[in-house]
């Protein structure tokens, strides 16, 4: 077999492999994904957030967790923007909601819900190590009866400097139609998975796993109102971290 064929079966060997898998990045392959790992990410990774993403790789449902990457660069986001007053739904062992906690000034707020407790709590003790846990007001249950009162008070309106949601895929347009109303004009809602691992482009017979196929149809739904909606402006990368900028 020719060296440059041999070549060429093995990138496409990689290249079914990272299908298989089902990254949460949908770069060419997961050597690549690594290289920027270890290379950008990782070295620069607080040892508390080092500490809770491998507490949370031994949870059976750590694929729920946001990424190390995805992590660094809301922390980025949240300091480009001078956030102060951020709303997380979703929260699971609280990788990202530690992220921005420490990426928040001493006095920066954190509403943060989610439907399970017992989750949060065991992250709370590294959020607490890490000295940000004042930042941080926990709710537990659904978020869109809260979501609802806090709509009827006027002064909720326009309050918060960015919002990401990571939970219930078949809530996201719900989610957003609420959302929009409390984040302010020039500030950011993030919603995460919008990509749905790529199967938002396979074709209707292709093998997904169970929960991929049954969430497909709301993340498509909700690309499709986001794509329209006049009151943002958006822009989708990685495995879809869409982000949308109230601009009226």
């Amino acid at each position: 077999m020719a060296p440059n064929q041999r070549e060429k079966e093995g990138q496409n060997d990689d290249a079914a492999k990272h299908q298989d898998i089902g990254h949460k990045s949908l770069l060419q392959s997961d050597a690549l994904y690594q290289y920027i790992l270890e290379t950008s990410v990782y070295p620069r990774e607080p040892e508390t957030l080092k500490e809770l993403r491998e507490l949370t790789t031994k949870h059976p449902w750590n694929i729920m967790s946001t990424t190390a990457d995805e992590g660094q660069f809301l922390s980025m986001l949240l300091k480009l923007i001078n956030a102060k007053n951020t709303m997380e739904i979703g929260v699971f062992t609280g990788y990202s909601l530690l992220a921005t906690a420490l990426a928040l000034p001493h006095d920066g707020k954190i509403l943060a819900m989610d439907i399970n407790r017992e989750n949060y709590n065991l992250g709370l003790p590294i959020i607490e190590k890490a000295g940000v846990a004042h930042k941080i007001n926990f709710k537990e249950g659904p978020a869109l009866p809260v979501l609802d009162q806090m709509l009827q008070d006027a002064n909720n309106h326009g309050s918060f400097d960015f919002i990401f949601v990571d939970a219930d895929k078949d809530n996201y347009l719900n989610y957003h139609k609420r959302l929009i109303e409390l984040v302010k004009v020039g500030r950011v809602i993030g919603y995460d998975n919008t990509l749905w691992n790529g199967s938002v482009v396979a074709p209707p017979d292709a093998p997904l796993r169970k929960y991929l196929r049954y969430y497909r149809d709301f993340v498509l739904e909700l690309n499709k109102a986001l794509a329209v909606d006049p009151r943002i402006e958006i822009c989708q990368l990685g495995d879809g971290v869409t982000l949308c900028r109230r601009i009226i």
